[in-house]
């Protein structure tokens, strides 16, 4: 998955470097499309509008060179402060990055949301590439996001807009190419052995959340995260290591924490074994999970609460 940086060498001439802000409003196949194209589970996925709450960086490496994709939450018109600190990181993607992939939902019409996500980029036209997601689905209609895109974003010249099914991967490869045609020269940000920047905490807190958002009522995602309190790199059979953890699925109310425990535990158990399942897949040790769960009282309406989750 990684690797000391130490092993990056300088790129021949003529390679290429970037960074790519992923934009779009919430559920539009933001994070799915960063999977498709790193080749890896980067970031999580669900149902639930939002699921991504922090940048994200999955990172493709190719002959041309390396782009650095930085999914972001998705743009939510909303005066909650858990979705201004969203805002933030999305901003703050946008302004750092050297390209913008603006993701817009082919089987949804465009909106009050899709319309301010549009005014944000229409300075942005000349880095700006666009991806229009989910031709896959009924009703999707290309066509229209098309056709939003030539009204609210003239700049953005129409070979930069690809229609795409992340689902399916389908369409990625032009998309790709344009990015790595418009990205500058310059040396590889990373080594070439890694897919993303993330530590072993934050992957596995957010392996956990999408498997209890999966899980779990529409209201209760947006009311829990996961703290990863202690982890233990063990001796395992043989030469394979065995990672213990002991994280806690943080809810809002004590009246929330049956609903994440289930009945005779049934619920966290198979929250549980998922994750183990799925992190198992993804590092290279054995991995072995002490979840539990705890109430931090409203921790959505806590400054100190959101920066530590969200700036991690």
């Amino acid at each position: 998955m990684t690797g000391s940086e130490d092993s990056a060498s300088a790129p021949a001439p003529g390679k290429k470097a970037a960074f790519v802000a992923v934009v779009g409003r919430p559920s539009v196949g933001k994070s799915t499309l960063v999977n498709q194209i790193c080749g890896q589970k980067v970031a999580i996925v669900g149902a639930s509008p939002q699921t991504t709450r922090n940048a994200i960086r999955g990172i493709v490496n190719r002959d041309e060179g390396q782009l650095v994709f930085v999914d972001t939450p998705g743009r939510h018109n909303s005066e909650k402060k858990l979705n201004k600190k969203l805002l933030e990181v999305s901003n703050r993607a946008v302004d750092e990055s050297d390209l913008v992939l603006y993701v817009l939902d082919a089987s949804r019409s465009p909106g009050s949301e899709e319309l301010a996500v549009a005014e944000l980029l229409a300075p942005l036209a000349p880095r700006t590439v666009a991806a229009v997601n989910k031709t896959d689905e009924r009703g999707a209609d290309c066509g229209r996001s098309l056709e939003f895109l030539r009204r609210e974003l003239p700049a953005l010249a129409a070979d930069r807009c690809f229609p795409v099914s992340a689902k399916k991967n389908e369409g990625l490869e032009p998309l790709l190419s344009c990015l790595y045609s418009l990205a500058g020269e310059g040396e590889a940000f990373y080594g070439a052995e890694y897919y993303t920047d993330q530590e072993v905490d934050f992957r596995v807190a957010e392996i956990i959340r999408e498997q209890a958002i999966k899980r779990l009522r529409q209201e209760l995602p947006h009311a829990l995260y996961v703290d990863v309190a202690d982890t233990e790199l063990r001796a395992g059979d043989g030469e394979t290591p065995r990672l213990w953890v002991r994280a806690f699925i943080v809810v809002e109310r004590e009246s929330q924490k049956g609903m994440v425990v289930g009945k005779g535990g049934e619920m966290i158990k198979a929250i549980r074994l998922a994750a183990q399942k799925d992190l198992n897949r993804i590092f290279d040790w054995k991995v072995e999970l002490d979840l539990r769960v705890k109430t931090g009282r409203d921790w959505r309406h806590s400054d100190a609460a959101l920066r530590r989750l969200i700036e991690r």
